[in-house]
């Protein structure tokens, strides 16, 4: 699918047509001979539009004649995902350069190109096309903070369930963040790389603008807070598994610990109750009137003994 975009005032409009427009939306389903078009219109390659719907594509730039691929990637909510499958994945959002158009691209409707969309960022301005470029990379800088904070809730959250239970559905929850930061730990990586390196090269031409210039340093730095907090959130999930693994199994061990005692304690009355059931003709007691109270007296104060003992040396 591919709709044409510019900018009246303060507010993203549709236009029909590629000449009206100066920003180009393209996101699956989409029908390959009008990706076709559009790329012999701009005169990019076919390549720089059909990687970006690669999920597994890495972040990179790349150019070629008078147009410059970006490629970075962005946290999405997992809507259809199942019990083993993570909260949040990333995924490419394709920027293509041309001397007078933007092109992103992207598998799945992005809600950050939504937001550009709807006019809804501060200072938006597609007609400058680096500045658009800069602000689609600030914007998905703020998605991942957003999507860390939501996912640190989550893991406080379920940490306050398994103080109350040792249920496995919180222990799948908690997988599921985890997977969820190791994607945001890689892409956040590679994201800071591609800017530095875009940085180091002068890629965007943006040196000699002041103001994009401390808009980029501005958006490096939020991307390495980024990161930084998702190393954080992942050292604290994986303490907080081992230490609830170690809890788990501290609990079991006494467990069987206690139930051990318990069945020794039995075995006692029982071993003596054995004796007597069996058919041998010189049990002593045997033709007593009152035998069954005494071995039932005699079972029971080996029983408190032993209950005696095993408290005494704190077992019980």
């Amino acid at each position: 699918m591919v709709r044409y975009y510019t900018q009246e005032g303060r507010r993203v409009v549709e236009v029909e047509t590629l000449a009206q427009a100066h920003w180009i939306d393209v996101k699956a389903p989409y029908d390959t001979e009008e990706i076709t078009k559009l790329s012999e219109a701009l005169e990019v390659p076919v390549d720089f539009i059909t990687d970006s719907f690669d999920i597994d594509e890495r972040s990179r730039y790349e150019r070629e004649d008078n147009a410059k691929l970006i490629l970075v990637n962005s946290p999405l909510l997992n809507e259809d995902a199942v019990e083993n499958e993570a909260i949040y994945f990333t995924l490419p959002i394709g920027i293509i350069l041309t001397d007078h158009h933007i092109v992103t691209v992207s598998a799945k409707d992005n809600p950050i190109l939504q937001k550009f969309r709807a006019s809804g960022v501060k200072n938006m301005d597609i007609l400058d096309r680096k500045w658009f470029v800069l602000q689609i990379f600030e914007q998905n800088v703020f998605s991942f903070l957003e999507c860390l904070k939501r996912l640190n809730l989550k893991r406080n959250l379920i940490e306050q369930e398994l103080y109350n239970s040792s249920r496995s559905k919180e222990l799948k929850q908690l997988l599921r963040i985890e997977k969820s930061l190791v994607y945001f730990v890689n892409s956040l990586s590679a994201n800071e790389l591609l800017k530095m390196k875009i940085k180091r090269t002068n890629f965007m031409d943006i040196t000699n603008f002041e103001e994009h210039s401390d808009l980029f340093e501005d958006i490096i730095i939020d991307n390495s807070q980024a990161l930084e907090m998702s190393n954080v959130y992942t050292n604290i999930l994986g303490g907080t598994m081992e230490a609830y693994a170690a809890i788990v199994s501290n609990n079991m061990n006494v467990f069987i610990h206690r139930l051990t005692i318990i069945t020794i304690i039995l075995m006692v009355p029982t071993l003596v109750a054995s004796f007597y059931g069996m058919n041998l003709s010189h049990i002593p007691f045997t033709d007593h009137k009152y035998a069954f109270y005494y071995i039932l007296l005699f079972s029971l104060v080996l029983g408190f003994f032993l209950i005696w003992f095993f408290r005494r040396n704190k077992q019980l």
